[in-house]
């Protein structure tokens, strides 16, 4: 029994972050079929769900690459890792160096979900913070209130590429940091920067889950960094013509573009739907 795993942004979604009319019909043969499907992003869960609305998913679904678990279904949460607090006010120096606002997202003691974040500096902060003012099911806060007690999840930012770069090579392997970044997908200016356990990541969360539902084959689509340790998990790591050489040199097979339906034509083509 295969579990199939999809990344988000510039895999499954078109450039328009959503799932397209084909996508969703292939989706539904795929259910039909009785065959395992699910998401594995760097999103949150809750950032992703604007995207998903079309379409019920039925499993855990893998967000922050690894570190979030969301079902869907049953409308549970759960963490696998996170982050000391030495650990996160060296990310945060290192994000001030760079004159870039990461946001800290955290779980309370009482279970509510907050983000803290230092004053915001940049136009692309003002996105993330009027983003997540939109969820009821966290609340937004000044980095001064953060608690001892708050469980640290992931650090999450955007910035130019350079600062991007920056950021994750004085970070990535230190104090127990996994550092990504990426970005272009919907506008090359925009690059997304990642903070979380290094003992978080996509592929371990997916061959967990794998167990956990009995699936004997893992069939993995991802086109970013953050998907790379998917590879080294699944028998079979599919990857879109948008992505990069150097994931498409991990490839089983490239296939087509994101924005133009590439991984639900393969899956028509591969599951004979």
């Amino acid at each position: 029994m295969e579990l199939v795993v999809f990344d988000l942004d510039g895999t499954l979604l078109d450039r328009n972050q959503t799932l397209s009319p084909f996508t969703l019909e292939t989706l539904d043969a795929l259910s039909e079929r009785g065959i395992l499907y699910t998401i594995a992003t760097g999103r949150t869960h809750l950032a992703a769900r604007k995207c998903l609305t079309q379409h019920h998913f039925e499993h855990w679904m893998i967000f922050k690459n690894g570190v979030e678990w969301w079902h869907p279904l049953k409308q549970q949460y759960r963490h696998q890792t996170s982050l000391k607090r030495d650990s996160v006010d060296f990310a945060l120096s290192h994000f001030s160096l760079n004159g870039v606002t990461p946001f800290v997202f955290c779980v309370a003691s009482d279970g509510s979900h907050k983000v803290y974040h230092p004053p915001i500096k940049a136009h692309l902060s003002n996105l993330i913070a009027n983003e997540l003012g939109q969820h009821e099911e966290l609340s937004l806060h000044p980095i001064r209130e953060m608690k001892n007690d708050d469980v640290v999840t992931n650090l999450s930012a955007l910035g130019s590429e350079g600062q991007a770069s920056s950021i994750v090579l004085s970070l990535n392997g230190i104090n127990e940091i996994k550092a990504y970044c990426g970005g272009g997908v919907y506008n090359k200016d925009v690059f997304w920067i990642d903070i979380h356990h290094q003992n978080a990541c996509k592929g371990s969360a997916i061959s967990a889950l794998k167990n956990e539902l009995g699936a004997n084959k893992i069939i993995a689509f991802g086109d970013g960094d953050n998907d790379l340790s998917m590879f080294e998990y699944a028998d079979e790591f599919f990857v879109p013509n948008n992505a990069t050489m150097r994931i498409k040199s991990h490839a089983t097979k490239v296939i087509g573009h994101h924005n133009d339906d590439g991984v639900a034509h393969f899956l028509r083509d591969y599951f004979q739907l």
